[in-house]
């Protein structure tokens, strides 16, 4: 997984069932403002390509502002940690580890919105969508051309994120499924420390 598609898949949101689509912007923003920590599982799926990548899953956790981690499990390793300035891509296969900037990796991304604290309308245009499969829905749409995604669609479901559907510049679309959340724990610092282990390339991104 390339780390803009983590970031175009990494993500956030929630949802009530009163005042459905039309309450979903602002339920995103009650979601940044009240979830400072939040630890939970997704799957993920890319489509449209060539060649569809299999399936992956895993466990994430994130602390505001820009402190995360996300550890794909299966069906290989993978692990993407940030310590609130500098964020790690580490691919054990490869034997090599990435290195970025925190706002060089977020920046528009919707990581942003899931991970960040700033404002949402300075770097997407935020709108309602109809509700679906039981999901209260909006479209976050980057304000920029360089943000690597065209927009992300999120659903909510019982003031939790649900599902994700990014649709990137090559037109292929990145469902993410997220479960088992548990908002505002308690999260050890070591939680978002990684060191390299000493056999591994470490590359560092300008």
């Amino acid at each position: 997984m390339q780390i803009k598609q983590f970031w175009a898949a990494a993500a956030l949101a929630l949802a009530p069932l009163v005042s459905m689509a039309a309450a979903a912007p602002a339920q995103l923003n009650q979601f940044v403002a009240k979830v400072a920590s939040a630890t939970g599982s997704f799957s993920q799926q890319t489509s449209g390509q060539a060649q569809g990548r299999p399936e992956q899953s895993g466990e994430f956790s994130f602390q505001r502002p820009g402190k995360f981690r996300w550890h794909v499990k299966k069906p290989y390793e993978q692990l993407i940690v940030s310590d609130g300035e500098k964020v790690l891509q580490y691919d054990p296969d490869l034997a090599q580890v990435t290195q970025r900037s925190v706002d060089q990796s977020i920046g528009t991304s919707p990581a942003a919105i899931l991970f960040g604290s700033g404002s949402l309308e300075d770097s997407f245009v935020v709108q309602s969508l109809p509700d679906d499969d039981g999901l209260q829905w909006l479209r976050a749409t980057p304000r920029g051309a360089d943000a690597g995604f065209s927009h992300v669609d999120i659903g909510f479901r019982n003031d939790l994120p649900a599902r994700l559907l990014l649709l990137d510049a090559f037109g292929q679309t990145t469902r993410i499924d997220l479960s088992d959340i548990k908002a505002n724990p308690e999260l050890p610092a070591s939680l978002f420390q990684f060191k390299p282990p000493a056999d591994v390339d470490v590359v560092k991104m300008q």
